[in-house]
């Protein structure tokens, strides 16, 4: 995609803070102008127009959260946002107004024209606007209304009538939270990339397989061919593809087909220490759309999750988007700050929260190592709501945006169909059921799962609750851990159970302390369970709510840490207990000439978490020594010289991926 100049400045501080996946993004970030619609006239009054006088609006930058605004704080409704920018029409060039997100229902206006609607708060979303552009200034107007207090949104409000029914466990944040572009596009271009990359692990050989979908915006029919090309780091891969590339009618959109097979040499598998990432490169006509991709295979056997024919058992945790004074406004700093703190917490095997956050996350868990279920909005719908054709419709649109948007990433391993509905009703079966079949009808090569509360009530029968469907189990429970773990094994005994919810709050009368406990607690049922794969903590962050419970200041504290992500004692228990492995001194050898010897031992768990160790480092001041590679339950014994004048040292042991799994001091004597 060749990039066309514009005419408008862009605010480079703003476009820098905030990736883009479309490397031709045009940034329409920066300054727009704001206001709240409290009485909901902006429509008739012709706030979209472009004679409608904005002098007296207020001026913000976007991407913007208004809810974290002192001058909006706590409203709930419409506001308006606009902006003009110059523009000079081309023609055989089609205009592509992209939203990444933004938070609830938004209505976009161009030039005095609606160009159209968006139900959704996390998903990406976008636009032709090519016909309603205009050479010299355009104005572009969207309002956005984050009411989610009402039935009939995903998320949304409960239609039981009881207290406390509106509100999510999280803030309605609202606003234009995520960033808004523009693309040029030739008029047959290329709208997305499917990759299927499937590796055979007796052979190592791999199969890819691509879907490239192909928008025909001229006036008459094409016959699009498509050419493929993969590198690995620098390297192009020589391979032979077979095409299959139907025509596309004029104004249609058609999907153009391409397998090849990788020899041994060229498959690198993806996994958490050795995120090894391709890069392929569509082309069709003069439109060229590319995406990273990596080769593993991840499959559920009896009771084992297995990554690349290996069983694995893994902790996470679930991260709230929320930070004092941002909200939801997810920059690159913030979500690397999260990242880091999680990869080092010993997170690796996450289901991140109940909607999509941004992309940037799952491109550091794709580059750096991390599993991720990612999960569409069913936050506890109930019976009737499930049943209601028009929710069921905006979930799947929100399910299709999701699935469309990730499914390149090899770090996203399963999707979630919800959290915490009753799916022991059979509204709640029909749910689960019907909306895997539509995901596997999308993606047929992630696993399927939903957050259960409902096996915590020990049902009687598998065919009593929903999770019958699911590859695996995923359960939040908060209390009696080992009968209910015992239970659901017992209820679905070749199903693997993550524990996708569990923990405790840092205001109980135990306080932080009692966080440490719980978790030294639980960690010890776990580990004596083999068919527990992961465990994933609620939550890694603080965060505000309206729900009830929490707090007077607004926030509940579930976290490893705090609303700013200062580190309470939880966090380093977390660190501790899910390494996956240990260091511990074996002696201390006192040499000639002032040098001694350290030796320490490097033990890999064989209970929880465990998983195979390749390329880890031991490292202390300037000294940088490799580990053996171990498979769980094997240990390796280091030898470190030691300066004579040194009383302490302090080991760090670090993954092939640069981050920091566990450290310990040791005394010299």
């Amino acid at each position: 995609m060749k990039l066309t100049s514009l005419f408008f400045l862009l605010s480079f501080s703003a476009f820098a803070q905030f990736s883009i996946r479309h490397s031709n993004a045009i940034p329409l970030h920066g300054q727009w102008s704001f206001a709240m619609d409290t009485r909901e006239v902006g429509a008739t009054k012709g706030w979209y127009k472009d004679n409608y006088a904005v002098g007296g609006w207020d001026k913000v930058n976007v991407p913007h959260c208004f809810s974290v605004d002192p001058r909006y704080q706590f409203y709930t409704g419409t506001v308006w946002y606009r902006k003009s920018f110059p523009w000079q029409v081309q023609a055989g060039k089609r205009v592509i107004l992209h939203f990444d997100a933004a938070y609830y229902a938004t209505t976009v206006w161009l030039n005095n024209q609606k160009i159209g609607t968006h139900d959704g708060g996390y998903t990406p979303f976008r636009f032709d606007i090519t016909d309603y552009l205009k050479s010299g200034d355009n104005v572009l107007a969207v309002s956005v209304n984050n009411d989610t207090w009402q039935t009939g949104s995903i998320p949304g409000a409960k239609d039981n009538g009881n207290a406390n029914d509106p509100f999510p466990g999280w803030i309605n944040y609202g606003g234009l939270v995520r960033p808004v572009y523009l693309t040029i596009e030739p008029e047959l271009y290329l709208e997305n990339l499917k990759i299927d990359a499937q590796p055979d692990l007796a052979t190592g050989t791999a199969t890819l397989r691509l879907q490239a979908r192909v928008r025909n915006a001229s006036a008459t029919t094409q016959n699009p061919k498509l050419i493929t090309s993969v590198l690995l780091g620098n390297q192009a891969l020589k391979l032979v593809w077979k095409n299959v590339s139907p025509s596309v009618a004029a104004g249609k959109t058609g999907l153009l087909e391409a397998e090849t097979s990788l020899k041994a040499a060229d498959v690198k598998l993806w996994n958490i220490d050795s995120p090894q990432l391709y890069q392929l490169q569509a082309v069709v006509g003069s439109d060229t759309l590319s995406s990273s991709f990596g080769i593993r295979k991840v499959e559920v056997k009896n009771t084992q999750l297995l990554l690349n024919g290996q069983p694995i058992r893994l902790a996470g945790g679930n991260r709230v988007v929320d930070y004092p004074s941002l909200g939801s406004l997810e920059p690159d700093w913030l979500v690397e700050k999260d990242f880091r703190l999680m990869k080092e917490a010993g997170m690796e095997f996450h289901r991140l929260t109940h909607y999509t956050p941004s992309e940037t996350f799952y491109d550091l868990a794709d580059r750096y190592g991390m599993l991720i279920i990612t999960e569409a909005g069913n936050w506890q719908l109930t019976p009737t709501q499930m049943d209601n054709d028009t929710i069921r419709e905006k979930f799947k649109q929100q399910f299709r945006e999701m699935a469309e948007r990730d499914w390149n990433h090899p770090s996203v391993i399963a999707y979630s169909v919800g959290n915490e509905y009753l799916s022991e009703t059979p509204s709640g079966q029909r749910w689960t059921k019907d909306m895997m079949v539509y995901g596997k009808s999308l993606d047929p090569s992630r696993l399927f799962t939903f957050a259960s509360m409902r096996l915590n009530i020990l049902p009687a029968k598998p065919e009593d609750e929903a999770t019958q469907y699911c590859d695996f189990v995923s359960t939040n429970t908060y209390g009696n851990h080992a009968k209910i773990f015992d239970h659901i094994h017992a209820l679905y005994p070749d199903k693997p159970i993550l524990i996708s919810e569990w923990g405790i709050r840092a205001d109980t009368p135990t306080g932080e302390a009692g966080q440490v406990s719980h978790l030294e607690k639980v960690m010890a049922e776990i580990r004596q369970r083999p068919y527990i794969v992961g465990a994933s903590w609620w939550s890694f962050n603080d965060y505000q709510s309206r729900h009830a419970g929490t707090n007077p200041n607004g926030y509940r504290p579930w976290g490893l840490v705090g609303p700013e992500r200062n580190k309470r004692l939880l966090y380093h228990a977390h660190r501790r207990e899910m390494a996956p492995l240990t260091l511990e001194k074996v002696r201390f050898q006192a040499g000639s000439q002032g040098v001694h010897q350290l030796v320490v031992r490097v033990n890999n768990r064989s209970d929880f978490p465990a998983y195979a160790l390749k390329n880890y480092t031991l490292k202390t001041g300037e000294i940088t020594l490799n580990i053996p590679d171990l498979a769980p339950g094997q240990s390796a014994e280091i030898m470190i010289p030691v300066r004579g004048f040194e009383q302490k040292l302090t080991l760090e042991i670090v993954k092939p991926t640069g981050y920091s799994v566990i450290s310990e001091t040791f005394e010299l004597k």
